[in-house]
């Protein structure tokens, strides 16, 4: 069986559509719980973000989860890596998380993490999809009364991840003289994170840190990123943070208000590692600018791509034994803290290079070159089909051979949304933006 509901990061949708329905999570949530109980699940740790759909379907999946014998400790609002490293503090053997991520707030989605903190892997996924099925198919069998799963609501959970997080950032070092904008996006993050950058001196100016259940990534967060560059301008601050609505992707912006992106964050602690000892590579994926590639050579340090999406940048980490791997949109890993993108974990090891070098971000940043990029997505409603139309496919030739071996040409499905992603790197912008719009008009014309 292919995995029909599952895209790169969970399970993602409009509220009240299918799948984000309240019918169809608690058929989920005894489908997951299913399949987990048979690995031996016992317990599972929920979080979720700020939107206010997390209380219906939190309450929904609780419902099928139990109904699976599976009991359920109840976290609240926190960052999807906060899930991931608690599942084990709180002796759960898996974490759920409620959250859509950098999407608007009128969707949401699920994903689900194993007892090591990383994401589920396919055949897992799968198993879930043939139970998830046959709950659809034939409804749900629940366990008997004195099997039911429990709910309790966590306490401190905020604040043990606070620890863990300031735990990775060395003792002899200090945030002390820098002033820091920090951006959380209006989401999971909206306390967390502010705490530990004050928590080890920083002067924390904070923006985005209101969530109402509906301003979530609403012109604010690593995804939209000028109020971030504005105030950290206005305030005269070192640099600015960005996370988006779930805190697991991260971007900075430096002292004059340029975007520090996924890539330049990669190359700046990988550049750090190689200097520290570590004799490793990293892991980019399709996305990566050609530039990271180009400046990681000139290092000596390896550099393979992936897939697009933060589970397979894991899976090669694993496969090749490196610890250093990321995407451009700001996931972040470092498998000799965590197991899954984690932006407040990526902000404080960019920060310990910042107060290490006595450097400003901006002059630590030199070392690399980006290639101009352009991306446009194209919402399409036939994503299985359009790439092979015939026009669309004379239409790629053409720009590969036009960028010859000066760029890239890279087209995708986007795995949370109904969109074609056309990225074009190029030796200038008008190069770039010239041809990824006309290869997106041709496949909006298909």
């Amino acid at each position: 069986m292919s995995q029909k509901y599952f895209g790169t990061d969970g399970i993602r949708g409009k509220v009240g559509d299918f799948p984000m329905t309240p019918d169809f999570v608690m058929k989920l949530g005894w489908a997951a719980g299913t399949v987990l109980a048979a690995d031996g699940t016992k317990a599972v740790l929920v979080g979720k973000d700020t939107r206010a759909s997390g209380y219906m379907i939190e309450s929904a999946l609780e419902a099928g989860l139990s109904a699976a014998g599976v009991d359920i400790a109840l976290a609240g609002p926190i960052p999807t890596p906060a899930v991931a490293y608690l599942a084990s503090t709180f002796r759960a053997d898996a974490g759920v998380v409620i959250s859509a991520s950098h999407n608007p707030y009128y969707d949401n989605g699920i994903k689900f993490f194993g007892r090591n903190g990383a994401k589920l892997g396919e055949a897992q996924q799968k198993a879930i999809e043939e139970q998830l099925q046959y709950a659809i198919e034939n409804g749900i069998k629940c366990v008997d009364s004195g099997m039911l799963g429990k709910a309790r609501r966590v306490e401190d959970a905020a604040g043990r991840y606070i620890e863990f997080c300031k735990g990775t950032f060395s003792s002899e070092l200090s945030l002390e003289g820098l002033k820091i904008v920090v951006d959380s996006a209006n989401g999971a993050a909206y306390k967390v994170a502010p705490s530990v950058f004050e928590e080890l001196g920083a002067n924390v100016i904070n923006i985005a840190n209101t969530p109402n259940g509906v301003n979530i990534n609403n012109e604010c967060g690593a995804t939209s990123l000028a109020s971030l560059s504005d105030a950290v301008k206005t305030h005269k601050a070192n640099l600015g943070i960005a996370v988006d609505g779930d805190a697991d992707r991260i971007m900075f912006v430096d002292e004059n208000g340029e975007t520090i992106d996924g890539d330049e964050i990669l190359y700046l602690i990988a550049r750090d590692a190689k200097q520290t000892g570590y004799k490793g590579g990293v892991v980019g994926t399709l996305m990566s600018n050609l530039g990271l590639e180009i400046a990681l050579k000139e290092l000596g340090i390896p550099f393979v791509r992936t897939k697009v999406g933060d589970r397979y940048v894991v899976e090669k980490l694993n496969e090749t034994g490196w610890r250093i791997g990321g995407e451009t949109s700001g996931h972040i890993l470092n498998l000799d803290y965590t197991f899954t993108g984690d932006a407040i974990i990526a902000a404080l090891q960019v920060l310990s290079i910042v107060v290490k070098s006595g450097y400003s971000l901006a002059q630590i940043k030199l070392g690399m070159t980006k290639l101009p990029q352009c991306m446009v997505n194209v919402r399409h409603e036939n994503l299985s089909s359009v790439l092979l139309h015939d026009s669309v496919k004379e239409a790629v030739a053409a720009v590969e051979e036009q960028l010859g071996e000066d760029g890239r040409l890279v087209l995708r499905k986007s795995g949370t949304e109904p969109l074609i992603r056309v990225m074009v790197e190029a030796k200038d912008n008008e190069t770039a933006n010239l041809l990824a719009n006309k290869l997106a008009d041709v496949i909006r014309a298909n």
